[in-house]
């Protein structure tokens, strides 16, 4: 049976920074959503909207048939599938389940096997973008998994982003995944030198930004959040105690395969550091506080 409005209850479990607006989107679009969050202040904007609430993930399972998890860490992400009261075990057969917090590759193989043996679909779907893709709907999902079950919630994850491809298998999306906080991790170590160079030559950071972002330095992260940083705005649209959270699953990655990530270790070792300063609350662009010293 093909997804469509008419057959389709949306749950999504976990509405923090990124899955409120996530989840916001689904609703405005008209399917049926049912929500679930540790913290049930989160949804209030969602509850108020239409969504309906749910006590635990099992409930949740029992309601929906595409089920959405936006949570904070892999421990967070097993426990919510694998748990006692987890969807695995609850979900009705031929649910789909999209797990779009960034996770373990090994973790996303697990979930698909267990869930497959219980005639249940299931795709790992981690996102980047930030808060404003969120926000915008204009998040890169990039998706492991099989096809046909791709192919049934292209439809749904099109309401959540725009730049939308299947990467292979199970566990592809989260690879991905990594390969992409890799490439941000050593960036954003740039951006923020750069931005306190200019600030320490003398110059108007916010001129050297004009000049330096619409040329060949130019990324999503100078454009995003060096102004963020030059404003003393360090609220999180990416939390640090994620994104550490993040460089740990990809140096364990790494050194599985055998290959040398020293960008990747020092950008870790400096959030670690900024996370010691009392800033894991803190939005990624914090980074810039360590360095403007």
């Amino acid at each position: 049976m093909s997804l469509n409005q008419e057959n389709t209850v949306v749950g999504f479990i976990g509405v923090g920074v990124m899955g409120k607006s996530m989840a916001g989107h689904i609703l405005r679009a008209g399917y049926p959503l049912v929500v679930y969050s540790r913290t049930k202040s989160k949804a209030d904007e969602l509850l108020q909207a239409g969504a309906q609430w749910q006590d635990t993930p099992a409930d949740v399972a029992a309601k929906a048939n595409v089920m959405i998890t936006m949570v904070g860490y892999p421990s967070d992400v097993e426990e919510v599938y694998l748990g006692e009261n987890g969807i695995v075990n609850h979900a009705k057969a031929g649910s789909y389940l999209i797990d779009m917090t960034t996770s373990k590759p090994s973790l996303a193989e697990k979930i698909y096997q267990e869930a497959k043996a219980k005639g249940l679909f299931s795709l790992d779907a981690p996102v980047s973008g930030g808060d404003v893709g969120a926000r915008e709907a204009k998040l890169t999902i990039m998706v492991g998994g099989d096809e046909a079950a791709f192919a049934e919630v292209q439809p749904i994850l099109a309401l959540m982003g725009t730049n939308i491809i299947l990467q292979g298998k199970a566990g592809a999306g989260q690879h991905t995944k990594m390969s992409n906080q890799i490439a941000i991790a050593s960036n954003m170590i740039g951006v923020c030198e750069a931005m306190v160079y200019a600030k320490k030559a003398g110059l108007d950071p916010g001129n050297v930004l004009n000049s330096i972002g619409a040329g060949a330095a130019g990324s999503w992260s100078l454009s995003n959040l060096a102004p963020r940083m030059l404003a003393g705005n360090f609220a999180p649209g990416f939390y640090v105690k994620h994104f550490i959270k993040d460089m740990t699953i990809a140096l364990e990655s790494a050194k599985e395969m055998g290959l040398l990530t020293p960008g990747l270790e020092l950008a870790k070792s400096l959030y670690d550091e900024l996370a010691r300063m009392g800033e894991e609350e803190s939005g990624t662009q914090a980074l810039f506080k360590l360095m403007d010293k």
